[in-house]
């Protein structure tokens, strides 16, 4: 049994979902004001309490940040709390994560940011525990406008926006894998509906040449890498022409993979 949310009080903090660029994790970081808002970035200075995946990244986002708008306290005075191991590893869409205690300054008073590495928090990211537990809370959540690299790839794609699905990670066995994209490539064709995933970037080629060797040659195919930085790269075209193709992908930057017709 649910049980039901606390009500909401004037006394309680806001939690903030603050996206961050998808430069993160890359070699090169682009100019920040060209993909957040300021209006984003001003509100993330003004918030001295994270939950957030890495401390140490999260770090030298709010430096960033700082150079374009000043942090509301120095940055070594903040209370920045790392979600658990486990979290990173398993993920916590399931609700299998209670982060209940991570929401103790929002409970106190004081208002809460939520950040991942790359993008939107709880979206193909850790953090939708802490939502679903503000939620039960009765804290008032309050999403950020902020690049969320999926939607960017499927906008880009030329494929079906109007019905897709994002299934996430792959199975990195090669037999389950290529089982994993036929179905996957059943139901775009059948249905119509856009099919959406991601890999960990040091297998995008591995990821290329199965869908290459899989897909049949009409059904079209979208990567998307590298978005919001100087180095994007968008390509949408049936797997045919693919298979002509020389286009290598770099390992070192993450990419968005969409099939459909």
């Amino acid at each position: 049994m649910n049980t039901p949310a606390t009500p909401r009080t004037s006394a309680l903090g806001k939690l903030y979902l603050v996206p961050a660029p998808l430069d993160f994790g890359c070699d090169q970081a682009t100019d920040l004001q060209a993909s957040m808002p300021l209006g984003t970035l001003q509100q993330a200075a003004s918030l001295s309490h994270w939950v957030c995946e890495n401390a140490k990244t999260a770090r030298a986002y709010l430096k960033r940040i700082h150079d374009i708008t000043p942090l509301c306290q120095p940055i070594q005075a903040m209370s920045l709390v790392e979600l658990p191991r486990e979290v990173h590893k398993k993920g916590d869409h399931q609700g299998q994560f209670d982060a209940r205690g991570l929401l103790a300054p929002a409970l106190q008073g004081h208002d809460l940011g939520l950040i991942s590495e790359a993008g939107m928090p709880a979206i193909a990211d850790p953090g939708a525990s802490v939502v679903r537990a503000a939620h039960d809370a009765g804290l008032q959540v309050c999403p950020l406008v902020g690049p969320v690299s999926l939607l960017l790839a499927l906008a880009a794609s030329g494929l079906n926006g109007q019905n897709f699905a994002f299934v996430g990670y792959l199975p990195q066995d090669a037999q389950e894998r290529c089982a994993r994209l036929r179905d996957l490539e059943a139901l775009a064709l059948k249905t119509g509906q856009t099919q959406l995933f991601i890999e960990t970037p040091y297998r995008n080629a591995v990821m290329l040449a199965a869908l290459k060797h899989t897909l049949q040659p009409h059904t079209r195919l979208a990567i998307s890498s590298g978005l919001t930085m100087a180095q994007a790269s968008i390509i949408s075209h049936p797997v045919k022409h693919w298979k002509q193709s020389t286009a290598v992908l770099d390992n070192a930057i993450p990419a968005v993979f969409a099939i459909g017709r």
